[in-house]
């Protein structure tokens, strides 16, 4: 297993939630859950964008503490927000980093 990354602070998490609020969910979680499949494109959505929406459809089985746990620790990312079905990931690209966090 992967280690997780650092817990957001209040003002980092703040921060990622208004950059985020006008974004639209870029990946949905359907019927078949979370799979290595679903998770790979995670990644890669994280990679290109550092901060995407993930929103768990209405077939799907998984629930919310299930999908964050399960997204939190493959992937890994941090959680920004979880409204409703919809989260608010979060993972920094180390090479050509677009989001400044706040200290």
């Amino acid at each position: 297993m992967v280690q997780p990354l650092p817990k957001l602070t209040g003002k980092q998490a703040r921060y990622l939630r208004s950059i985020g609020h006008s974004l639209k969910p870029l990946l949905l979680v359907g019927k078949s859950g979370i799979t290595e499949n679903f998770i790979k494109q995670v990644r890669s959505s994280l990679e290109t964008h550092e901060l995407i929406k993930v929103k768990l459809g209405k077939t799907s089985e998984t629930g919310m503490d299930d999908a964050i746990s399960q997204l939190v620790d493959k992937v890994p990312c941090q959680l920004a927000q979880s409204i409703g079905k919809t989260l608010l990931l979060y993972k920094a690209n180390e090479e050509n980093p677009k989001i400044t966090l706040p200290e």
